[in-house]
């Protein structure tokens, strides 16, 4: 895995860095995350000291999503990036708006007994307790 990806949205407003060690990607299966993505989402996470917007910052907009989060998106194209749980050390990036190759792989599925009816988890998925 690249020591350090990269990536933005949709319209290139907005463009990322990060240094890892990056966390494998959780499939969250909450209904938030879904309607946040059209589908369940795969996120990395890393340390917020190693993280870094290198362009478009005016069109970076967080939305209070619930008491304990929020969710970064692009002004611009609408392109949700982050989320951000309060307190927490990491920023969970959007593994989808990773410029590749990343070299991650998904680590296991959160909140899946909320998946969509056409959603099927592949045999033998692990599934994470916390997030």
């Amino acid at each position: 895995m690249p020591d350090k990806l990269t990536g933005g949205c949709l319209c290139g407003a907005m463009r990322y860095e990060a240094t890892g060690p990056f966390r494998g990607v959780v499939v969250c299966h909450c209904g938030q995350c879904r309607k946040w993505h059209g589908a369940a989402p795969g996120y990395t996470a890393v340390d917020k000291p190693r993280f870094a917007l290198t362009s478009g910052e005016d069109s970076l907009r967080w939305y209070r999503s619930s008491p304990s989060a929020t969710r970064g998106f692009c002004a611009a194209c609408g392109s949700s990036l982050f989320w951000q749980g309060d307190g927490r050390a990491h920023i969970s990036i959007a593994a989808g708006t990773l410029d590749g190759p990343t070299g991650l792989a998904i680590k296991a599925h959160f909140m899946p007994e909320f998946k969509a009816d056409y959603d099927e988890l592949p045999p033998g998925a692990t599934i994470w307790e916390r997030i």
